[in-house]
């Protein structure tokens, strides 16, 4: 009774092996990665710079495509804040200075396989800038908006470096030079945003949509 038992899983084995080399030599195993990756994420952003020497808070939100995580096209808003405290402009209050502005965004990346990648944004859009007051009411606000805020164009370059936590989660930390086009306002003590700014982002979606391999069947010519 042994020596049957011993027989059995002597052949068993054997059949599995044989299957598993059956298999084996009907695929073949092909890599992927030559083909284009393709990625999608939303992105928030902070920063810190200033405008004509004051302290400016930014944020930003961003949505974009990733090419074969070359690079990126996508679209961006941002919001910015700057304490002026510039006074006679809402007599007897003093006045700040805000800006909303949107746009195209487009990004080369360089290394884009290693961990650290290095990265070159530029922004082309447009916004809003203006002069407003933190005390204002909602009443205040939308009476004083038409005559303190103006149309403008903005072009934003700027140079990242990219963190690759992971093919869901990528950091990135840079800095960017904003320019605008010039702000007609009732005051023309600021007409312009530009100026340096430096900020640290989080970019949530997918990096690298595709699987690494896969396995195609050989046709059984006997």
């Amino acid at each position: 009774m042994k020596n049957v038992k011993t027989t059995l899983l002597f052949a068993l084995t054997c059949c599995i092996f044989s299957s598993t080399a059956q298999e084996s030599q009907n695929y073949i195993e092909f890599n992927d990665r030559k083909n284009i990756v393709h990625g999608v994420y939303l992105g928030i952003h902070a920063g810190y710079g200033e405008i004509e020497g004051k302290e400016t808070y930014i944020g930003g939100l961003k949505i974009a495509y990733v090419a074969n995580r070359k690079f990126e096209v996508g679209f961006v808003t941002k919001g910015l804040f700057s304490n002026q405290n510039i006074p006679g402009i809402f007599s007897p209050d003093i006045a700040d200075l805000a800006a909303v502005y949107s746009g195209i965004h487009l990004e080369p990346i360089l290394f884009s396989k290693a961990k650290v990648n290095l990265s070159f944004p530029v922004l082309v859009g447009g916004g809003a800038m203006g002069y407003v007051n933190t005390n204002w009411d909602d009443e205040e606000a939308e009476r004083y908006q038409e005559d303190q805020w103006d149309a403008i164009f903005v072009v934003e370059p700027g140079v990242n470096v990219l963190y690759n936590i992971s093919r869901y989660v990528q950091l990135e930390m840079g800095v960017k030079y904003r320019f605008s086009s010039k702000a007609e306002l009732s005051s023309d003590e600021i007409t312009r945003i530009n100026g340096f700014s430096a900020g640290f982002g989080v970019k949530m979606g997918v990096f690298n949509l595709g699987r690494n391999r896969y396995k195609k069947n050989i046709p059984n010519h006997e």
